[in-house]
């Protein structure tokens, strides 16, 4: 999306007759869902839209969940193999929702193929991994998004815009913590994929941690470098059809303290270990002219204090509802004060990867693209690193 406001996605282009591009969805689970609920939204709630989306294949192993999906979200076909699915000369946007050990190949060979590219966080299992993609898409001069959705949450979006303004002055310190309770004792989860490091690359750290490390860099700037702990607290888990048990070699929770190249400083902290905490995400930013809060769990306002503002009998923090028709994406929605949620910040990220496409605008710095997610994985690779060590870690600039 440009930086014109928010109020015009679309550009001429789209006036009227705004062009189809095919999608061919892979994953067809708990993003496959998320994303198609987008792709459906898109055509008459952002409108004039940037494109239309055209919901061509989805695609999954399992044929008769597949095409259970495709029927369900409305595609026109399915396939139970990506590579026959990125062939299709119909579609225009290969959009990879699969386990992290899916994410390389697929997403190489559809830029390859001259498909514009949609891939989940975290962008790959590793930093060596996250180059490989990130160097095919260059080379094949696709667009290219890592769907970190949180930059597209209209608070998030409008304390970057305070920032980006000056509001807050230098910024002091960052604190962030993603947390979840999913993987205690009391789910008895056995050894799925994400508690694997050869499917998932990492635990905690790339399942929530990706996230609030690209808010980071997407708020303050670049980590330059980290010091972290990392803790498996169950080691073994029951195999998923009975057979025994396997061992659980990624992190259940990690915490670290970073250090950004603009001098500021920060903490990390992830968890699925956290009792009581659904889907709890929280940041703080403190500068030298104020400080900002925000919780996902209340994703429609943060908080602000403003130095010096008030008289100091009642100053303190004060609630910001992010619903006027001025703050980010919201004129698309509802009056103000009525509220959106979660699912929203996919309609948001993709309408601004298809104005990229159609109008041939960079994704990045408004959306992440496949050097963030390069970048973000350079900072999970050092968390890792630092834990195993001991000892700081800096981050290289490329």
């Amino acid at each position: 999306m440009s930086e014109q406001g928010f109020t015009a996605m679309a550009g001429a282009r789209a006036q009227g007759e705004a062009p189809e591009i095919g999608v061919g969805m892979l994953g067809y689970a708990f993003m496959g869902k998320a994303h198609s609920n987008a792709f459906k939204k898109i055509p008459y709630m952002v409108y004039p839209p940037p494109a239309i989306p055209k919901l061509v294949a989805i695609c999954g192993r399992n044929e008769d969940a597949v095409a259970e999906a495709a029927q369900r979200y409305g595609y026109q076909g399915y396939y139970t193999d990506w590579r026959e699915m990125i062939q299709d000369e119909r579609i225009q946007l290969f959009d990879n929702g699969g386990p992290n050990d899916t994410h390389a190949e697929p997403s190489i060979a559809a830029a390859q193929a001259g498909k514009h590219v949609l891939c989940e966080k975290p962008l790959a299992r590793n930093a060596a991994e996250a180059k490989t993609m990130l160097d095919a898409v260059e080379k094949a001069g696709v667009k290219h998004m890592v769907a970190f959705n949180y930059r597209f949450v209209p608070a998030i979006r409008q304390i970057k815009l305070l920032i980006e303004q000056g509001a807050l002055g230098r910024i002091y310190h960052f604190r962030a913590a993603y947390l979840q309770e999913w993987v205690m004792p009391q789910y008895d989860v056995p050894l799925i994929w994400r508690l694997q490091k050869r499917y998932a690359g990492s635990g905690a750290l790339g399942d929530l941690g990706a996230h609030i490390i690209d808010l980071a860099r997407y708020l303050v700037g670049e980590i330059t470098t980290v010091g972290a702990m990392t803790r498996t607290f169950i080691p073994e888990r029951p195999l998923p059809d009975g057979s025994g048990v396997g061992k659980v070699d990624v992190d259940d929770a990690f915490v670290a303290t970073v250090g950004f190249e603009n001098g500021a400083v920060g903490t990390l902290e992830a968890s699925r270990f956290a009792a009581g905490h659904k889907n709890s995400q929280v940041l703080e930013i403190n500068g030298e002219k104020g400080s900002v809060r925000f919780d996902l769990e209340r994703l429609n306002e943060f908080q602000v204090f403003w130095v010096g503002e008030e008289p100091r009998e009642t100053q303190g923090f004060h609630n910001v509802l992010v619903t006027e028709t001025f703050h980010p994406w919201m004129q698309y929605w509802w009056p103000h004060g009525h509220i959106i949620g979660w699912e929203h910040t996919f309609v948001h990220e993709i309408a601004h990867l298809l104005d990229c496409i159609v109008n041939d605008r960079p994704v990045a710095p408004i959306g992440a693209d496949f050097r963030d997610g390069y970048r973000a994985a350079l900072v999970c690779d050092a968390i890792l690193e630092s834990a195993e060590s001991r000892r700081q870690v800096d981050i290289p600039r490329e």
